[in-house]
């Protein structure tokens, strides 16, 4: 996933978009992933979400070389650099308020421990029940310009 900043503005196979925020993929049709889009809207509102199954989400995940139609792992694009699986969710924890931000206390756990405990969670996470993505916003959230795809 190592490339250089911005080097998805070089690909014609990825559409243009606003990248002045960080931008966060996520796996639309998954009730864990959904939950947490939501928790980023009304919570993290320095970040923008893009649904992984959008043509521009679709095209950053073959960018980064990853699976569009087996996602195992978030995305998160910041000054152009690209984060996944347990460092991104990290990432993410550090920006939001009190209790999310207790996450970041994973930083002690090695990343190869880090990232194999993300990818049984992954695997998994369609196995819980919930609503999928909609694009209705939590209440007294303003969505204008929070959802790219």
């Amino acid at each position: 996933m190592r490339q250089g900043a911005y080097s998805y503005r070089h690909d014609p196979a990825v559409p243009s978009f606003k990248d002045d925020r960080p931008v966060v993929l996520f796996d639309g049709d998954c009730a864990l992933c959904t939950h947490s889009a939501r928790t980023l809207l009304k919570h993290g509102p320095r970040f923008r979400l893009l649904p992984m199954q959008s043509d521009l989400g679709r095209a950053l995940l073959v960018h980064y070389g990853l699976s569009p139609d087996d996602p195992a792992s978030m995305l998160v694009i910041e000054d152009g650099q690209a984060m996944g699986m347990s460092d991104a969710v990290l990432h993410l924890a550090r920006h939001l308020p009190f209790p999310y931000r207790l996450g970041v206390v994973g930083h002690v756990v090695p990343r190869p421990i880090r990232d194999a405990a993300y990818r049984f969670v992954a695997r998994n996470r369609r196995r819980l029940k919930g609503k999928t993505w909609c694009a209705m916003a939590p209440e007294g959230v303003d969505m204008k310009d929070r959802i790219l795809g």
